[in-house]
């Protein structure tokens, strides 16, 4: 695998923007399998789901709002702590800022590590870096759940449990039934787990499964429009984990070093999700995780800029 450019700093190409309605006044803003937003119109307000990695690039999450409503961006959800959905929260002046308290402790935690580290694995999704005034601090955040109210749609903000970081939130418009999953869910996407909690994600995942919704925004790829897409991208989302998480035990047990754990889950990840969007830049930070979480570290290393580079260097070099 010589020759590998580190995560996804050789990922240049623009990506083609959808804007599609999936309930009413409810958007999923994708980009071919980058982060995505979402958007909750309300009756005197709109909602920003995940902000985009720049001011720079929320600007793009704007425009599109402003070609479907005059109505004031009152609130941005952060669905987590990554640098690539949060750093964009400025591009949105007099909005609040809402999150879980664990994605707040996450923040104060490992919010600058996690932000020179993103910026170096994928610039493109960092365009226009220097207008990023510092960390993004939320201004309201809550234990395991609150409902906001733009007029009379409820947004209901739900810790459902660990799953892609700790602190991840859904947000479930109860009137449409749809759900804004962040990155609780992927579609033909791979799942970012180097700071997974993978013995809780797939419980996690049964619990969104419950609401039934009739659509989901995932946090990478296309919208999951009917039940049945639904349905798929929490099953494809759960199986990567599952082979993923099964294969680092495995290798645990048999008392492999990182790098043979590696090469093992890529016999068994390969043949079924590398054609998925960033494959090759996750693998070495999930199985890196996976393999610690199955040799009992429960709360997950932080990565830094330097970690990341020797990390790959030692798998994918």
């Amino acid at each position: 695998m010589s020759g590998k450019g580190f995560a996804s700093s050789a990922d240049t190409a623009e990506k083609k923007i959808s804007f599609d309605e999936i309930g009413r006044g409810l958007y999923a803003y994708t980009a071919e399998g980058d982060p995505n937003s979402g958007i909750i119109v309300g009756d005197d307000g709109v909602m920003v789901i995940d902000a985009q990695a720049t001011p720079a690039m929320a600007e793009g999450v704007i425009e599109r709002v402003r070609k479907v409503t005059d109505k004031p961006i009152k609130y941005v959800l952060l669905t987590h702590y990554h640098a690539v959905r949060v750093l964009g929260a400025s591009g949105y002046p007099g909005a609040a800022i809402l999150s879980s308290d664990a994605t707040l402790g996450m923040i104060a935690e490992r919010g600058k590590q996690d932000m020179d580290s993103e910026i170096g694995r994928f610039p493109r999704l960092f365009r226009a870096v220097e207008t990023i005034p510092g960390l993004t601090w939320p201004t309201i955040t809550f234990p395991d759940q609150m409902s906001v109210w733009l007029g009379k749609r409820e947004v209901r903000i739900m810790h459902i449990g660990r799953g892609h970081t700790a602190g991840d939130v859904i947000a479930y418009v109860p009137d449409a039934d749809v759900v804004f999953s962040g990155d609780l869910v992927e579609y033909h996407s791979a799942c970012y787990c180097g700071d997974a909690h993978f013995t809780d994600w797939p419980t996690t995942l049964e619990r969104l499964a419950e609401f039934e919704a009739k659509a989901i925004v995932p946090g990478r790829g296309a919208a999951l429009t009917d039940p049945k897409m639904v349905a798929d991208g929490i099953a494809m989302t759960g199986d990567f984990l599952n082979t993923l998480y099964g294969s680092a035990q495995d290798s645990v047990a048999k008392g492999l070093s990182l790098k043979e754990a590696f090469d093992a889950a890529r016999v068994v990840m390969d043949p079924k999700f590398s054609s998925f969007a960033i494959y090759e830049h996750c693998l070495p930070f999930n199985v890196s995780r996976a393999y610690d979480e199955a040799r009992g570290i429960d709360w997950p290393v932080i990565w830094t800029a330097e970690r990341d580079r020797e990390m790959w260097a030692a798998l994918q070099g």
